[in-house]
């Protein structure tokens, strides 16, 4: 299945998510619904339809091998006093299937509260207390199917020096991608600390970011760097991770991309190569290499050298936003991505992808996994 548009989410900046846990860009969020003036309302519904043959074992669209379900969301944000904001994020969903082991978020219906949390902004330092997301290179909120996985925790963002975001977070539990109101304990996991620091900048065309993970549910301390630059008609970034477990091999990870633009496509290229073990991360991997399905850190074998590379294309035409995408993953693994999206309305849009994955560098499969994914997604 999916896992994220991973190769697009490589975050170098703190989003909005800190502040209040939207995560979808300015430009996409519709006007709210004003209830009153401390009280703003939006939302989507969305249907979700997933078929796959099961590694050439069977067919695309069979009964058993699909899945569909629809969701409605709403985002809730109420200004209790200056500076102090109270936000919610509720999801409630249905799956049309009824083979049971296909169903999304683990039931065949159901609802839970995705994000609730307290906001408070004194000059230039905010603090979000509650269930939130956390947007952040190999520890943050997966953003796929019908809600992105969420946190339990205690996040500062300073702002005072110019260009710099500094952050801290303290998670205390987790939600999982797709397991509907199901919420894991941390406190009890290892020591009981999960945290990350970290430091974003950006500035013209110059963006850097430095992070220190401790996730003790995994026993290991993690150090990753990235530094971009935009030349204009080139642009750049290398990436370095190294992970320190207390019981297994450390590893070390390091990625470079390019992009640039010619006539009306985009083009990129990405190469990482890790080390001696997987590189650690929690609900999504931002490495350079990582596709629709496959993440980089999964696709890298224990105790060995693995190198991984991809190349894209993007481009709108006809009002077609398509992009497609070929990965390879050490010896065995590859995927290939075509991925097409259509805006009907300004607040209607429907998307579809395609994607053929070898996994064999995780699993063995003689053939490999074809699957259809398909989206449509009312905003208001």
């Amino acid at each position: 299945m999916k896992m994220t548009k991973l190769s697009l989410i490589a975050t170098l900046a703190i989003s909005t998510a800190f502040a209040g846990g939207d995560i979808m860009e300015e430009s996409t969020i519709p006007t709210p619904v004003t209830c009153n003036s401390n009280t703003t309302i939006n939302g989507k519904a969305q249907v979700y339809y997933y078929t796959t043959d099961m590694a050439g074992t069977s067919d695309l669209f069979k009964k058993e091998n699909t899945a569909m379900a629809g969701a409605v969301t709403f985002d809730v944000s109420h200004k209790l006093f200056d500076g102090i904001t109270a936000n919610f994020t509720t999801v409630g969903y249905v799956n049309f299937g009824d083979i049971a082991e296909n169903d999304f978020e683990e039931q065949p219906n159901g609802a839970y509260i995705n994000i609730a949390n307290i906001t408070a902004t004194m000059g230039k330092t905010t603090l979000v207390a509650g269930r939130q997301l956390i947007d952040s290179p190999m520890f943050g909120s997966f953003d796929w199917l019908l809600a992105p996985s969420s946190f339990e925790a205690y996040t500062l963002v300073n702002q005072s020096i110019s260009n710099v975001t500094l952050v801290g977070t303290y998670v205390t539990k987790f939600r999982p991608l797709n397991t509907g109101n199901s919420w894991v304990d941390l406190t009890d996991q290892g020591e009981g600390d999960h945290y990350a620091l970290g430091a974003v900048y950006g500035a013209d065309a110059l963006s850097a970011s430095v992070w220190y993970y401790n996730i003790d549910i995994a026993d290991y301390t993690q150090v990753y760097a990235d530094l971009g630059y935009d030349f204009g008609s080139v642009n750049v970034a290398a990436q370095v991770a190294s992970t320190n477990y207390a019981e297994a091999e450390d590893s070390m990870a390091y990625g470079f991309k390019v992009g640039t633009k010619i006539a009306n496509f985009e083009l990129s290229a990405a190469v990482n190569m890790i080390s001696d073990n997987i590189t650690g991360f929690v609900s999504r991997d931002s490495l350079y290499a990582s596709s629709w399905n496959m993440m980089t850190s999964m696709a890298a074998e224990a105790n060995e050298d693995t190198l991984s590379w991809k190349i894209g294309a993007a481009t709108e035409f006809a009002g077609l936003n398509t992009s497609v995408s070929y990965a390879q993953y050490g010896d065995e693994g590859s995927e290939l991505d075509l991925i097409v999206g259509y805006d009907i309305t300004k607040c209607f849009s429907v998307d579809a992808v395609y994607t053929l994955t070898d996994y064999d560098v995780v699993v063995d499969e003689e053939d490999a996994d074809a699957a259809l994914e398909l989206m449509a997604t009312y905003k208001f």
